[in-house]
């Protein structure tokens, strides 16, 4: 037997799931565990075995690096997903975009020297910034017209 997902799933439904926001979201999950498998890569440079976190410089950049977007990416995706689903699907994707692009460059400058990291730092606040200025206009605009019946934006 057979097991189709497009049989399980109505037609009218499938062009309302938000395509984009899931393919940012794996994504985005990709370029994270590809960091995780570099601080792996450095700690058999290293030498250096689990549980430990201090070393070289090198590595302990990489760690960091690393460390600090497991940090953030409870805050992306949750600005992510509320911008895309009340505001707009397409800004929110471009704006994941644009913080996986940061997350790149953030990591690659900290494993060179601390100081090129800011570039990449500055690219993803922006980005944060920005999906949290669209989710907040969306959930205003979705209270207003709930609940106040008044669409302003």
């Amino acid at each position: 037997m057979q097991v189709v997902v497009s049989d399980y799933i109505p037609t009218n439904m499938t062009s309302d799931l938000p395509v984009l926001l899931a393919a940012v979201s794996i994504l985005s999950a990709l370029h994270l565990t590809f960091q995780a498998r570099r601080v792996g890569w450095s700690r058999m440079k290293h030498k250096i075995m689990p549980p430990t976190v201090t070393g070289p410089p090198e590595f302990e950049r990489t760690f960091r690096a690393h460390q600090n977007g497991v940090e953030l990416y409870s805050i992306f995706l949750v600005v992510l997903w509320i911008s895309g689903i009340f505001c707009n699907e397409v800004l929110a994707a471009l704006g994941g975009l644009l913080y996986i692009v940061g997350r790149e460059i953030y990591f690659t400058g900290y494993i060179h020297e601390s100081k090129k990291r800011l570039p990449g730092f500055y690219l993803v606040l922006c980005a944060l910034f920005f999906l949290t200025v669209v989710a907040t206009i969306g959930i205003i605009q979705s209270f207003l017209d709930k609940y106040l019946n008044n669409g302003l934006l």
